[in-house]
């Protein structure tokens, strides 16, 4: 290309661009549009009114990132995203600090008994005392509790902050620390400042630790859907893995209390079934680890029935109504109490109140309840 070829191509170019240049300036910016489209509001509807709106669209789009909390984020990111709560948030995020510090303690603490009972008359191992301890104090120190009750000490201790209660069973399944199994923290979160008088239906927030070959959250919250589960990660941050929204029919079963087929015969009715069907066996002896195969298999069955020889030995408090709004929230079923009722629908009226359970997906608690019981009102029209 010649000098003058050269000058003639700038020359052009040049001429371009002022005239992309005085398109642009002659159409409004989004600015100045958006500017008119705001005084036009202002100028037909009141000032009160253009608040609302703004308002009510603010909501909205709270409410839709409510729902679209996602795999991958921390635990900090996903309570942003499900609750607007912030004390709700605090609280949980303290608990789940405990959690962190009682995976690495049963790992290293003394699984040797202790020389004392607790009010049930359990025998109490040091690592439950440990676990206990590290709850209370995470609870203390969050601000956001104002009543704790711990199945090691059931008599609620006043935590001096302010929002809501927490009952805890600090480390379910300690006598099987020692063999190495699976055991777990599990807990319930209530609004306000009561542990009696109340259901599992009220609580805010339940959640348990699984302390196994991997360190987990499972967590589930009133106003968001789903049962979350979150994964410790190398540098003590919890990830979002898996959030589990739908539990289906499968052949896995975990029969707790089989000593109570003795002179349950509805009950050896209903193993034999689970036998003769061919059904896969998963029990621990944990019933953390117990339920969470459910949740995490999307599947199965847990029981735990009583008989005249064989008391109930589960609180609904510290165990069953938590574990019942995870599994109900991940899309399973429980029936509790004998009564063909929901384990978040027996109100509680003593900490020390115990029952019986079955968790699992929706055909598997129908079929539990019509062998045990002869019907299934509530699953009258499922198909198991």
């Amino acid at each position: 290309m010649n000098c003058t070829a050269a000058v003639q191509t700038r020359s052009a170019a040049a001429s371009a661009v002022k005239t992309v240049s005085g398109r642009v300036a002659a159409q409004p910016s989004r600015v100045q549009r958006n500017a008119r489209v705001s005084l036009n509001k202002s100028f037909f509807g009141t000032v009160e009114q253009v608040r609302a709106t703004r308002a009510s669209q603010s909501k909205a789009v709270r409410g839709a990132v409510r729902v679209n909390a996602k795999v991958g984020d921390t635990l900090e990111e996903f309570l942003m995203e499900a609750t607007s709560d912030a004390k709700l948030r605090q609280l949980m995020m303290s608990m789940s600090e405990a959690i962190r510090t009682i995976a690495f303690k049963v790992r290293t603490a003394s699984c040797g008994a202790t020389a004392c009972v607790n009010s049930f008359g359990d025998e109490q191992l040091a690592v439950d005392l440990l676990a206990d301890k590290l709850l209370f104090e995470a609870l203390r120190y969050s601000g956001c509790c104002k009543l704790a009750c711990s199945e090691e000490v059931p008599e609620p201790l006043d935590m001096e902050g302010s929002g809501f209660s927490v009952a805890f069973d600090p480390l379910d399944g300690s006598s099987i620390v020692d063999t190495n199994f699976s055991v777990g923290t599990i807990f319930g979160v209530w609004p306000g400042d009561k542990l009696t008088g109340i259901t599992g239906r009220d609580q805010a927030a339940a959640g348990m630790g699984i302390y196994g070959p991997r360190t987990v959250f499972c967590i589930a919250l009133k106003d968001a859907p789903g049962c979350h589960e979150f994964l410790l990660q190398d540098d003590g941050k919890w990830l979002h893995v898996k959030e589990t929204t739908t539990i289906g029919e499968g052949k896995l079963f975990s029969p707790g209390n089989l000593r109570a087929t003795f002179d349950n015969p509805n009950y050896e009715r209903l193993i034999s079934h689970y036998i003769g069907e061919k059904y896969t066996l998963r029990y621990t002896g944990g019933m953390v680890p117990d339920v969470f195969q459910i949740i995490v298999k999307e599947k199965g069955v847990f029981t735990n029935v009583t008989s005249p020889s064989t008391k109930a030995k589960l609180r609904l408090l510290f165990e069953v109504a938590p574990l019942a709004l995870l599994v109900e929230k991940a899309g399973g079923a429980s029936s509790c109490d004998g009564k063909c009722m929901s384990g978040l629908d027996v109100e509680i009226t003593a900490h020390d109140q115990r029952t019986q359970i079955c968790y699992g997906s929706v055909g598997e608690v129908q079929r539990f309840e019509e062998y045990l019981y002869g019907s299934s009102p509530r699953f009258e029209n499922v198909n198991a």
